[in-house]
């Protein structure tokens, strides 16, 4: 048995293989965050190709959020209903589902409601200069992550990640480019990294011990003066206690600035949080090889493997992928006759 085909087991999570699905924005949503159609298909479809983790895309803990204004939504128990028939559905074909708690901070684009961030400025010159958040707001959008999370548990979800990647809110704390406060959330790597660990402690108090919680960084910032994999590393292991149980490895989106990509560019970023932290790592970056994402955990530099955009392209990139490495796993009753 190849290796991305074997299961894992994180607390009492059993997944069937090592592969994950990255949150990918659908923008087919509407201003209320609720789940339509499309949602249902596309995510389910994934399950039928044989995902291990599935995580739904970004979801605004609060309106202004979200990324856009055709985003999904968690701040109100009107949304539950609709994410829970997704996961009901993903389940019934072997998956495990979790959903990404998320606030886009200074990368808003919700017209509706002004951006905030902890410090007052713009991604470029097309966006908007956010308001520098209140300690106030601080205290509000921690106790939105929190609600949120109670939520995600009510609509039936494995696990959730927290996400500080990319150049959103939690994100934009962690980063010395986009956090210029002066008080306790600024300034060292300790304090930089406090509103994460506040939201760790938020949501702790309402997820279930017995389900893992993830957590996605940037561990690059591709900026002069910004993060990089042993920072990011460091503040992981300041607040990982909080309630880390894994961490989704990703980089950039936190200035702009260009990024040169490759296959696997992201994985060695990976490895450092693997070795650094003792905890384990979900690593990708344009893996669309499953020769490659095997070598990846053959060397055991990640613990699982996501892709995004392959599986855009290839709802059933996991089938294919089992064939190509020689080994047998089951496929969809219905579809046998193909395999």
């Amino acid at each position: 048995m190849t290796k991305l085909f074997t299961e894992y087991n994180l607390i009492q999570l059993k997944l069937r293989n090592r592969i994950v699905m990255a949150p990918m924005c659908m923008y087919s949503s509407n201003e209320a965050g609720l789940v339509k159609d499309w949602h249902f298909i596309h995510y389910a479809s994934r399950a039928v190709g044989g995902v291990g983790l599935i995580l739904l895309e970004a979801t605004g803990v609060e309106n202004r959020g979200r990324i856009t204004d055709r985003d999904l939504g968690l701040w109100k128990d009107e949304q539950i209903d609709g994410l829970a028939k997704i996961v009901q559905e993903c389940k019934k074909h072997g998956a495990k589902v979790g959903i990404q708690l998320a606030h886009a901070g200074r990368k808003s684009e919700v017209i509706a409601e002004p951006s905030i961030a902890p410090s007052p400025i713009a991604f470029s010159d097309k966006y908007r200069v956010p308001a520098e958040m209140t300690k106030e707001e601080i205290k509000k959008v921690i106790l939105a992550f929190g609600e949120a999370a109670r939520r995600a548990d009510l609509a039936g979800f494995d696990v959730i990640e927290i996400h500080a990647a990319h150049g959103y809110l939690i994100s934009e704390f962690l980063s010395p480019l986009t956090n210029k406060r002066t008080d306790e959330y600024g300034g060292s790597e300790e304090n930089r990294s406090r509103f994460l660990k506040e939201i760790l402690q938020s949501v702790t108090k309402v997820w279930p011990k017995e389900k893992p919680i993830l957590v996605r960084v940037s561990a690059e910032d591709y900026g002069k003066g910004g993060n990089h994999d042993d920072s990011i590393a460091r503040m992981v292991n300041m607040v990982k206690d909080y309630g880390i149980d894994i961490v989704h490895v990703s980089s950039g989106g936190v200035v702009n600035v260009g990024m040169n990509v490759y296959p696997g560019y992201q994985v060695k970023y990976a490895e450092t949080i693997k070795k650094e932290c003792g905890l384990p790592v979900i690593a990708g970056g344009l893996i669309t090889s499953p020769l490659m994402a095997e070598e990846v955990l053959q060397n055991e530099r990640a613990d699982l493997v996501f892709l995004g955009r392959e599986l855009l392209r290839d709802p059933y990139w996991p089938l294919r992928a089992a064939n190509e490495l020689g080994c047998d796993i089951k496929w969809p009753y219905q579809y046998e006759r193909a395999k």
